[in-house]
């Protein structure tokens, strides 16, 4: 590598960051040849850093900065390169020595120029990269995540009005992209704060995407090896947890975003003031929608759950993530006074009530329900919510069947006692036998009318 390097200084930017590509298309693939999985020495992280990402590995060195037409040029490029090279195990290795973050000063530049070249495979709907991305999600820290996943979201929700169509048609184009990138936007919108709040664009389109098909969800869950160890910290394997709380906290949050009216005489006030109240209104109508899609998530889990013999063992919504999302809850209705969002306070607690109990039941929750009773104890009273975490009442059948005792069809109050056994009535006097009555005389039999059968017969329809 350090013959390479001295070649590479005499070229320039653009030059010398084609020159690496190259050079590491030839490493790998030789690489390959010999081992399934290869190394990425720290030689080969210098040197992409260096003259690629343009961070110097000597202090004393002027960086080469490239032009922003030579980025683009490089862009191309590196676009160029993934879509025509064939196999998917170099695509995936050179993928993630280029952009795999290393905790240094280029993490920068890498995550720079990675936005910039997702947003263009989107933009030209390049397969090739938007597959290395999806792998790049699953197995990277959820902090750089969530920063990807922020910079197409401006690129295709906030900067240029209706270019969210070019994004949601890749639904079709990488499905497991789409997946990764739902998990990504939920850890990064959590409906904290009210930046934080997922704009009516990427809303729209993530319901779009689920409604249409809800085995989206479970693309990373269906595909990946139950053994395989993810590192720490990197994206849940489901949307699913994320969700969740879009639909739980949706109503209180968009309630406590809500400004109050100031009229002071303004129309203009008063119309832009509807036009927030309207679009509030159709956000709602959407996370309704996705409430929906999400249940049919967790009853389609339960399925995959059975066919890998993972009922019961493997809990896709994990416990602390409940926990952390009651207690946001908690916060969010002190925050709001109750007497002041009741309607949404009840809309809350009843989407997490259903939300718990399909998990539950589905096996992809895995906890008893004196836990939730605890952990949800200092929520409001809520009557669905207190029904789902009571559980059903069940009496216990009689050991043995009791004169007098009839099972109940439904469950009785558990105050009332079973009625006690009746004696049994004494018996009745006989009645006297009655003498035979007389025999009645034989009438004789009446004459069979002769059929006739050139008689007509005389109907007349009603007119």
């Amino acid at each position: 590598m350090s013959d390479i390097r001295h070649s590479l200084l005499r070229r320039d930017a653009l030059s010398a960051a084609k020159e690496v590509l190259y050079h590491l298309d030839i490493y790998f693939s030789s690489q390959l040849q010999n081992t399934a999985v290869p190394i990425v020495d720290k030689g080969t992280i210098e040197l992409v850093e260096e003259f690629v990402f343009h961070v110097p590995k000597d202090r004393n060195v002027q960086p080469k900065r490239m032009s922003s037409l030579q980025e683009l040029q490089l862009l191309e490029i590196m676009c160029s390169y993934f879509q025509e090279q064939s196999k998917d195990a170099v695509r995936q290795i050179i993928f993630s020595a280029l952009f795999s973050p290393q905790g240094n000063k280029a993490d920068d530049n890498r995550m720079a120029m990675l936005g910039k070249l997702v947003s263009m495979a989107v933009a030209v709907c390049r397969v090739p990269i938007l597959e290395c991305a999806a792998s790049w999600l699953q197995r990277t820290h959820s902090i750089y995540c969530v920063r990807l996943a922020k910079v197409l979201v401006d690129d295709y929700c906030s900067l240029v009005p209706g270019s969210v169509q070019t994004l949601k048609q890749i639904f079709s184009a990488s499905p497991r992209f789409c997946c990764q990138f739902i998990t990504a936007v939920t850890a990064l919108y959590d409906l904290s704060t009210e930046d934080l709040t997922p704009p009516h664009d990427l809303l729209e389109m993530v319901v779009t995407w689920i409604f249409d098909d809800p085995r989206l969800t479970l693309i990373t869950f269906l595909n990946t090896p139950i053994s395989a160890n993810l590192p720490l910290g990197c994206l849940d394997l489901t949307p699913v947890v994320g969700l969740v709380r879009w639909c739980v906290k949706s109503s209180l949050a968009y309630k406590r975003n809500r400004k109050p009216s100031l009229t002071n005489g303004h129309a203009n006030k008063l119309s832009k003031e509807q036009v927030e109240i309207d679009r509030d209104r159709d956000s709602q109508s959407l996370y309704s929608k996705l409430h929906l899609s999400v249940l049919q998530v967790l009853m389609i889990l339960q399925v995959h759950l059975t066919e890998k013999n993972l009922y019961g063992r493997l809990g896709l919504l994990l416990f602390e993530h409940v926990a952390q999302l009651v207690e946001e809850l908690g916060r969010l209705v002190d925050e709001l006074n109750p007497l002041n969002a009741t309607k949404e306070t009840e809309l809350s607690l009843d989407r997490l009530a259903q939300a718990l109990q399909v998990a539950v039941a589905s096996g992809a929750l895995l906890c008893t329900r004196e836990d939730l009773r605890s952990l949800c104890s200092r929520l409001p009273h809520n009557n669905l919510l207190q029904l789902v975490l009571s559980g059903p009442v069940q009496q216990p059948a009689p050991p043995a069947f009791q004169p007098g005792f009839y099972p109940h069809i439904h469950t009785p109050p558990l105050a009332y006692p079973a009625h006690p056994a009746r004696p049994a009535p004494a018996a009745l006097p006989t009645h006297p036998v009655h003498p035979a009555h007389n025999a009645h005389p034989v009438h004789n039999a009446h004459p069979v009318p002769t059929f006739l059968p050139g008689m007509a017969f005389s109907y007349r329809p009603i007119r």
